[in-house]
């Protein structure tokens, strides 16, 4: 079996991956079966270093080696905070009036790409299998095969694709697309991100649609296809009946015993419609007051890229939300919204989930949304919460029993949850039944396999030459 090397922004020692969630878990559980490498940035900027040059560091994990190259602070403030958080990832998340298009980080962007590229041929292996993850790293592979790498290379993003139009808009768009031909695979999560990559290279720059899945363009040929990421249900599960998750369970059920929880659980990020979310559950009180000093929202909001204003902003806007509502409708003894800006221990969470009557899953935008899935597999399969998910997640074309909801309508989405209180325990367990059923069949290893399956299937021959 040939070695994997696995390619992203930050790196994750897979024996703890478990504690991190999301992506760790998904890349670990990944490189735990293969063994071999991963890659990308240490996580530490040196201050006053010189740009396009950076420490690398190496330490075994098991059977994996983590190969980590710190970054100097011009060369993080450019290529991270300023294209992949500044122009990349709001215009991937339909946000063109927050992307910074005039301060010209792209250079420190591919500067970046190229200085790792540089790091990490010489540790590939001729039979090496190459998946390079997310937004940050779009150009790794030509600048590999720049070099002359002809390995098998993969590419996956876990944000969304825009359509077409608002992909244009950011300048210099057409050498992003291009440096994704380089690939062998290109992998999304939904079928709404492949249908707009197919879009986008047909109309802007003529790329020939072979079939389904394969697009040539450039002169190289690329198969691009949805992977939809899924969790490791079965861990997850158990995980609700550890002690940490127990604990929770039983100190919230006690707590809320005369309440019905609803719960929001993500990143402060504007593309979790957060905002919109608050004023939804304000509009539930409004709307239906038999809910008031009887339904209460815990909405976790974990810090993220708290160094950009945008952020700080929208930390200010939740915090004035909740103390409107809290301020209007609140009680001595109840308080309408808990709003927690601080991270969540993964293992208590599941006992958080199965104690929820209502999870609100409902981003702007997203590219999947694994809080969705890590909510049903919590759930007590006799007694199960609802789900409330946006249809702009992912997650909605797989999850098709959730309650979808359109989030920018706040009297459409509080009607949404007003059913979902208000749900009978049959069609809960229905519903339940179904979800778990979905999540199940397209898991983590689900989606391993089928990513590398496809990578190891498709024709090298351009990259072969």
């Amino acid at each position: 079996m040939s070695r994997l090397v696995v390619v992203s922004n930050r790196v994750a020692d897979p024996r703890k991956a478990a504690a991190a969630g999301g992506l760790a878990v998904a890349l670990g559980d990944a490189l735990s079966v293969r063994g071999g490498l991963w890659f990308g940035w240490s996580g530490t900027v040196v201050e006053g270093g010189t740009p396009g040059e950076g420490e690398m560091h190496s330490q075994q994990a098991g059977n994996v080696t983590l190969t980590t190259v710190d970054l100097c602070r011009e060369d993080h403030d450019s290529y991270y905070l300023g294209y992949s958080n500044g122009v990349l990832w709001p215009v991937f998340h339909y946000r063109l009036d927050l992307a910074d298009f005039d301060a010209g980080f792209i250079g420190g962007y591919r500067r970046v790409n190229q200085m790792l590229a540089h790091k990490l041929m010489p540790q590939l292996l001729p039979d090496d299998i190459i998946w390079v993850h997310d937004y940050h790293l779009i150009p790794m592979a030509a600048e590999l095969r720049a070099m002359g790498c002809k390995n098998r290379i993969g590419f996956f993003l876990h944000i969304p694709l825009p359509p077409p139009l608002i992909l244009a808009a950011i300048p210099q768009h057409e050498w992003l697309v291009r440096a994704l031909f380089s690939y062998d695979v290109v992998g999304f999560q939904s079928e709404a991100d492949v249908a707009h990559f197919s879009r986008y290279v047909g109309q802007e720059v003529g790329a020939e649609a072979l079939d389904q899945h394969q697009f040539r363009a450039f002169g190289r040929t690329v198969h691009a296809q949805a992977f939809p990421i899924g969790i490791d249900v079965d861990e997850f599960a158990a995980l609700t009946h550890g002690k940490e998750a127990r604990d929770m369970f039983e100190s919230m059920k006690e707590e809320y015993s005369r309440r019905r929880l609803l719960l929001g659980v993500e990143r402060l990020d504007y593309s979790k419609g957060l905002p919109q979310r608050l004023r939804t559950f304000q509009k539930l009180l409004q709307k239906y007051p038999e809910n008031l000093n009887s339904a209460t929202l815990i909405q976790i909001a974990s810090p993220s890229r708290e160094a950009l204003d945008t952020y700080s902003g929208l930390r200010q806007e939740l915090e004035s939300l909740c103390g409107s509502i809290n301020g209007d409708f609140g009680e001595l003894d109840w308080m309408p919204v808990r709003y927690i800006h601080r991270n969540v221990a993964r293992k208590r969470l599941p006992g958080l989930y199965r104690v929820a009557r209502v999870a609100l899953v409902t981003p702007l935008r997203d590219g999947m949304n694994l809080v969705a899935k890590e909510f049903i597999a919590a759930q007590d399969p006799a007694d199960p919460g609802v789900l409330v998910l946006s249809r702009f997640a992912g997650a909605a074309e797989q999850l098709k029993e959730a309650l979808l909801v359109n989030p920018y309508d706040t009297d459409g989405t509080a009607d949404s949850i007003q059913r979902a209180l208000q749900m009978p325990l049959p069609e809960r367990q229905a519903r339940h039944q179904k979800l778990l059923a979905s999540i199940r069949s397209q898991d983590v290893h689900w989606w391993r396999k089928t990513f590398l399956d496809a990578l190891t299937g498709v024709d090298t021959s351009d990259h072969r030459r």
